[in-house]
C-alpha cells in the first residue's frame, strides 16, 4: 500500500475491538450469531462515537470496546439502523482519535484501498487492495444494498471495521469477509452512514426513512426461480406458513424470478401490508398470506 506510516497508525489508533454479550433466548442467538461477538468499530469523533455492524449489536446486554492502548470502556448502543446494517456505539470521554468519514461515490475501480481490523483485544491488521466491484448487493437473508464496495483486500480480523482511501478517509465499512470465494472483503459504502447521521445520532434511527416490510425469510435464486433457503423462528413467513424448500410462484400476482427483484418489491411494501405468495410445494401450489412485520421488532 501506497500509504505512509503515519497515515496508517491514525487509522489504527481509530479502530477498536468489540466484545458483546448477548442473553441465551434472545433470537439473534438463534439465528447463528451467538451469545458472543467480537468485531471492530470505529471512532467516528472526539467524544467517543463508533461506527460498526448492526449484527454485532443486536440484543446486546453489553458491549465493551478495547482501545489500541488496551483499555476497555463500557460503550452503549446508540443506534441501528437495519435496512443499512450499520449501528453507532458511544463510550464516555473526550479528545479520541478519529477517522473522517466521507462519500465512496468519487471511488472508482481500480483504485486502491486498504482496511484494518481488529484480531482480538488491542491487535490490529491491515491490509490492502483494489476497489474490483462497485454495485448492487444482495444476501440470503433480507438485505439489500443499491451500492456495495468490493475490495480484493482480505483482512481475516474481524468485521465493522474502516475501508479507506489513501488519504484515510473512512469511505466504507467492512461487512463481510469472504475468504472462501477468493481475496475478497464486501464494504458498506459510508454514504449509508451520512444520509442519516443526524437522524440517527438524535433518534437512534432513521426517522424520515420509511419503515420496511420484513418477511423473515432466507432465499436464493436458482434457474429463474426463488427458492426459500429458511425461515427466521417466530417471524412472519414462519407463522404464516412457509416451508423450507417452496418454491415462490409469484407475490401479489406478479411473477418474481430472482432475490433482488422480491427485495425491491418488499422495500415498496410497509409493516403491516398482507402479502399474497403463492408457492410450489410437493408439486402443488398453494397460496399463503403473509402480514409484514419490521426486523427492529423482531430483533428488539
Amino acid at each position: 500500500m501506497n500509504a505512509s506510516v503515519v497515515l496508517l497508525d491514525k487509522v489504527v489508533a481509530a479502530t477498536v475491538g468489540i466484545h458483546s454479550l448477548v442473553p441465551d433466548g434472545h433470537v439473534s442467538a438463534a439465528v447463528g450469531l451467538g451469545t458472543e461477538r467480537r468485531g471492530t468499530g470505529t471512532l467516528i469523533s472526539s467524544d467517543g462515537v463508533i461506527l460498526t455492524v448492526n449484527y454485532l449489536l443486536m440484543g446486546a446486554s453489553s458491549v465493551i470496546v478495547t482501545l489500541t492502548s488496551g483499555e476497555q470502556l463500557q460503550a452503549n448502543v446508540i443506534a441501528q439502523d437495519y435496512p443499512s446494517g450499520l449501528g453507532l456505539l458511544k463510550i464516555d470521554g473526550r479528545n479520541f482519535p478519529h477517522l473522517e468519514v466521507v462519500s465512496s461515490q468519487t471511488l472508482t475501480l481500480g483504485e486502491e484501498i486498504f482496511t484494518v481490523a481488529s484480531i482480538g483485544g488491542e491487535a490490529r491488521r491491515a491490509d490492502s487492495g483494489l476497489a474490483t466491484y462497485l454495485g448492487p448487493f444482495d444476501a440470503l437473508w433480507e438485505f439489500a444494498l443499491d451500492r456495495a464496495i468490493m475490495t480484493s483486500a482480505m483482512n481475516l480480523g474481524l468485521g465493522g471495521g474502516p475501508v479507506c482511501n489513501r488519504r484515510g478517509e473512512m469511505i466504507g465499512i467492512s461487512y463481510l469477509t469472504m475468504a472462501d470465494i477468493g481475496r475478497a472483503v464486501l464494504a458498506i459504502p459510508a454514504e449509508c452512514f451520512l444520509e442519516g447521521r443526524d437522524e440517527l445520532l438524535a433518534h437512534g434511527r432513521r426517522t424520515s426513512a420509511p419503515a420496511r416490510a420484513w418477511l423473515g425469510l432466507l432465499s436464493y435464486t436458482l434457474r429463474e426461480h426463488i427458492v426459500i433457503a429458511g425461515l427466521m423462528p417466530g417471524g412472519p413467513g414462519d407463522k404464516a406458513g412457509l416451508k423450507q424448500g417452496d418454491v415462490l410462484i409469484s407475490v401479489d400476482g406478479l411473477e418474481i424470478g430472482e432475490r433482488r427483484a422480491l427485495y425491491d418489491l418488499l422495500r415498496s411494501h410497509q409493516p403491516g401490508d398482507r402479502l399474497q405468495f403463492r408457492v410450489l410445494r410437493n408439486n402443488q401450489i398453494q397460496s399463503i398470506e403473509i402480514p409484514a412485520s419490521r426486523a427492529e421488532d423482531y430483533y428488539a
